[in-house]
């Protein structure tokens, strides 16, 4: 890197649309064009608009959250060429660093309308609220949860190489086939190919049309190639081993979290923000016969917020749902009814069941599948933190109801 440091391989502009911009793409495709190329074993700086692309405000209404555009996302920083990759090789992703860039240091947690993406417990909650997070060095907090502050574990949410045209065939048709098998469900169950607002980079016309009929929605991590995997450990230090399926591989990346739980349950709900992530990229050729990898794998680094012996609670799930329905070892509705229980138990304190969805979905919470073969009942936990408040939410402690304000709603 000599005396002028690490290079940017690219840098964003805030202040404009992120729909303009030539190093960005909001869909995955073969033919989307590449914004740079990265030397085999280079370290690179690669910065990153948020999810959105800026349609979320540092604002106390969360209008912007109800009236989102969810066809535009996720905008992406990339594709990048690496150099000498090849389909069939293994892309070493080390990431060194991701920081907020330093002149936007904010993010935001929101819970979409149900009608508009929803999350993991819309039939609950299925109205639009957010909270603003403020960095302070490695901590964050935010006027609307008060009472808490935590260490970010800071993380990409979207990072992959682009599909081959064979690949991206197997996506659309079994995905198209579970909407066909779904349409009696009264939700989105995966979103096909979306001509409107698709952004290509510096692709033509022509490129733009084909990747608007073809392109694979970013909303789903998928097993070729990880994309939007939400992993909260994936942070500072780790090593990721990416399936190469295309010349010069197409990397990206984007989706960057401050913060998140176990499940990211709010669907926007990790602590999104803008920043900045430092990569080095190792070619592992003919790395996945040799590996015999059919998805990516992960080592995770070192740096994770630290809670001592017991300074956890613990919740428990199990598969028979709110309305006392058994389910058959079904641990997503197992999941949501943990999820519920810390609502039950952190509301005693002056929490709306809003300030608390928001913040399951973005501390360092630890979900876990405990039990997925005692028929008929999987079992899910959830870690909630002690040390995250600043009063003492041990059980057997005394409970005092506070005035906690309250979150960012939508005015209608």
């Amino acid at each position: 890197m000599g005396k002028e440091g690490i290079r940017y391989a690219a840098k964003v502009d805030l202040d404009k649309d992120a729909g303009t911009l030539p190093y960005l793409h909001n869909r995955w495709h073969p033919d989307i064009p590449n914004y740079g190329t990265i030397k085999n074993n280079e370290t690179v700086k690669i910065e990153c608009v948020d999810w959105t692309g800026g349609q979320i405000g540092n604002n106390d209404s969360a209008d912007d959250m109800r009236d989102v555009d969810l066809t535009r996302i996720h905008y992406l920083t990339g594709p990048f060429e690496i150099e000498t990759a090849e389909p069939g090789d293994l892309l070493l992703v080390d990431i060194q660093d991701v920081q907020p860039l330093e002149y936007a240091p904010w993010g935001f947690t929101g819970v979409f309308a149900k009608e508009n993406g929803g999350g993991f417990l819309d039939e609950i909650y299925p109205k639009p609220a957010k909270a603003i997070w403020d960095f302070e060095g490695i901590h964050c907090s935010t006027r609307h949860i008060p009472g808490v502050k935590f260490a970010g574990l800071i993380h990409p949410g979207i990072l992959g190489c682009a599909p081959s045209a064979e690949v991206l065939e197997t996506w659309n048709t079994r995905e198209a086939e579970l909407i066909s098998a779904c349409s009696h469900m009264d939700r989105d169950v995966a979103k096909p190919p979306e001509p409107k607002n698709v952004h290509v980079g510096t692709g033509e016309a022509a490129i733009k049309e084909k990747v608007g009929k073809e392109g694979a929605r970013t909303i789903p991590g998928r097993p070729e190639h990880g994309g939007n995997c939400d992993i909260k450990n994936l942070s500072r230090g780790s090593k990721v081993y990416l399936p190469v399926h295309v010349e010069g591989a197409k990397f990206s990346v984007g989706d960057l979290h401050f913060s998140q739980g176990d499940g990211e349950i709010s669907f926007c709900g990790a602590i999104e923000m803008a920043g900045v992530i430092t990569i080095k990229f190792t070619v592992i050729k003919n790395g996945v016969a040799d590996m015999g990898l059919k998805s990516p794998i992960y080592i995770p680094g070192p740096v994770e917020p630290q809670f001592g012996p017991g300074r956890y609670i613990y919740f428990e799930g199990f598969s028979v749902d709110e309305n006392g329905k058994q389910h058959y070892l079904d641990a997503t509705v197992a999941y949501r009814q943990t999820c519920l229980r810390v609502i039950e138990y952190l509301r005693r304190y002056g929490y709306s069941d809003y300030q608390i969805y928001l913040l399951l979905s973005c501390a360092p919470v630890q979900g876990h599948i405990a039990g997925i073969v005692d028929i008929p009942n999987a079992c899910t936990t959830l870690g909630v933190p002690i040390d995250i408040f600043d009063f003492d939410i041990s059980p057997g402690a005394p409970v005092q109801k506070r005035d906690m304000g309250s979150c960012a709603y939508a005015s209608s």
